[in-house]
């Protein structure tokens, strides 16, 4: 098969298959994202997930092949987890150490960086997100909104230049998910975020409408977020109708 190059700011898609169990979640999708900013949605199941773990080769294409900046999945693995920072849906399911300092430092000394060179970092970022006290806190301790933000900090510590989250601010009320909003469309990195928040999706550069594994609706949120409104009240009025 014929693989075509692409720019090397970009993250692309080609004719990508994927099964998840005896499921065909994606048969051929073909996507091109260039911008800063990328909203995937869709219903649960509709491949959301499926498709961020494919950018940093958490999940590996059956055929075709992912190729984030110039660097397919299959040939850079380890490049890709360097370029590509992920931040779960649950940050139970990604914070590992007690306190606050070890969690953001842990990823720096993994890359080989001292303990006083990671601990520096750490207490860095803290004090340019506005967190400078939470250096010695307990992890236990912390809200679910501020488990979410040591989650992306700490990923951040790494210094990525794409932030992938998965479904980020699920359990959080409104004023923490307006904050942690507000934060991400601060940052200089490249985005691109699965998510039912419909605050977050509507100020990005481009929104991506996923429904059985294929592109529904693709381009500028307003007119996407509308039709995903649309197709979920005529199903609710098709089933109050049936009843």
């Amino acid at each position: 098969m014929h693989m075509r190059p692409y720019p090397s700011h970009s993250i692309v898609f080609e004719r990508v298959t994927l099964s998840r169990g005896a499921r065909r979640l994606f048969a051929g999708l073909d996507l091109e994202l260039t911008e800063r900013s990328v909203g995937i949605i869709g219903d649960n199941g509709a491949g959301k997930s499926s498709l961020l773990r494919l950018l940093n080769g958490l999940l590996r294409p059956e055929s075709g092949r992912v190729v984030v900046d110039g660097m397919a999945s299959a040939d850079h693995p380890r490049e890709l987890l360097r370029k590509v920072g992920f931040v779960f849906q649950n940050p139970d399911h990604q914070i590992v150490f007690p306190t606050v300092l070890e969690e953001l430092a842990c990823g720096l000394r993994a890359r080989g960086a001292s303990a006083a060179e990671a601990n520096g970092a750490a207490r860095r970022i803290l004090v340019q997100h506005g967190c400078p006290d939470w250096e010695h806190a307990a992890v236990h301790e912390l809200s679910d909104g501020q488990k979410q933000r040591l989650c992306i900090l700490a990923v951040l510590a790494l210094e990525p230049d794409i932030l992938v989250l998965d479904e980020p601010f699920s359990s959080l009320d409104l004023p923490t998910r307006l904050q942690l909003i507000d934060m991400l469309h601060a940052l200089p990195q490249r985005m691109v975020v699965a998510s039912h928040d419909l605050d977050l999706l509507a100020d990005l550069d481009r929104l991506i409408w996923l429904e059985n594994g294929a592109v529904a609706g693709d381009g500028a949120p307003g007119p996407i977020l509308s039709a995903y409104r649309e197709r979920a009240l005529a199903g609710r009025r098709r089933l109050q109708a049936a009843q």
